[in-house]
């Protein structure tokens, strides 16, 4: 077990996320994404430690267009179908931020890998 020196932020759907989502190609019912399936897609962003409420919301308002533009990504790469605006107030509509001071990595086997975030690679495993 090795304790990361970062923080982490799990970034989680709101329902108008799951209706912006739906509304992408319009099913039938039973067929629509629900809030419960969206969540099990929740990202975790590993980030500098952040050691005040204060530091935490800077870095978030600093960086919030980059995650809901990722968050926006993993569900439709065409940016013309996105909302018009991305900005404070649809980031706060979309998505909840939960933040933890401690990253702690439990797999003693498989050394981390750091790698460029790769658009097809979060489109591939939505598919999996």
């Amino acid at each position: 077990m090795k304790l990361l020196n970062r923080s982490a932020l799990s970034v989680r759907p709101t329902q108008p996320f799951v209706d912006w989502i739906n509304a992408l190609e319009p099913t039938m019912g039973d067929d629509d994404l629900t809030l419960d399936d969206v969540e099990r897609e929740s990202t975790i962003y590993l980030i500098p430690e952040m050691d005040t409420p204060e530091a935490l919301e800077t870095f978030v308002r600093d960086r919030y267009v980059e995650i809901l533009e990722t968050e926006l990504r993993a569900w439709e790469e065409d940016e013309r179908q996105w909302p018009d605006k991305l900005d404070w107030a649809l980031f706060q509509e979309f998505v909840r931020v939960e933040h933890s001071y401690l990253a702690i990595d439990l797999d003693d086997e498989t050394a981390l890998e750091i790698s460029e975030v790769d658009d097809a690679l979060l489109l591939d495993s939505e598919q999996d």
